[in-house]
């Protein structure tokens, strides 16, 4: 599969990219307003929500953006991504292959605030973000993509996975 994907063993072992098994235990934690829903491990679920809603008695919104993703839908996204010509060595810098993306495990979530928009780095500038380093820890989350990270990902300041 990663092979057709035009991602090498060497690619994974360069990028230090580690396997992360498929969460096999879901629960419904959240449906958008657009309906779509949104899947997590019940202890990813539970700390979510405590840290959600201990954000919301401070002011905060945190809006859940994504969070489990099979790996056949990450296969979808990269050939879409493909398809649409991008190169592999792009695309791994915003996008894990199928089988390493903490998605995968039912434990990470995209967050996102009403006063800035989806999936940018300017999500560091908000009140959010704030909160988040302040008080994620509390609740067993932690950043996976700071800066520089040694992943090799882009700074992801809106991706969060549960620790415990």
């Amino acid at each position: 599969m990663l092979d057709a994907l035009g991602i090498s063993p060497e690619i994974l072992q360069q990028r230090g990219f580690v396997a992360v098994s498929e969460a096999t235990s879901l629960v419904l934690a959240e449906v958008g307003e657009d309906g779509r829903e949104y899947w997590l491990t019940p202890a990813a679920n539970q700390a979510w929500q405590a840290m959600k809603n201990s954000a919301a008695g401070d002011g905060i919104a945190l809006l859940m953006i994504s969070a489990f993703r099979s790996v056949a839908r990450q296969t979808e996204i990269i050939q879409a991504k493909l398809a649409a010509g991008q190169e592999i060595h792009d695309i791994l810098q915003v996008c894990a292959p199928p089988g390493y993306s903490e998605h995968h495990t039912g434990r990470a979530i995209d967050i996102a605030t009403p006063e800035d928009p989806e999936l940018e780095i300017s999500f560091d500038t908000t009140t959010a973000f704030r909160w988040l380093q302040q008080h994620a820890h509390e609740f067993g989350f932690d950043m996976s993509y700071p800066p520089e990270n040694s992943s090799g990902y882009q700074y992801e300041p809106w991706h969060w996975c549960f620790q415990r």
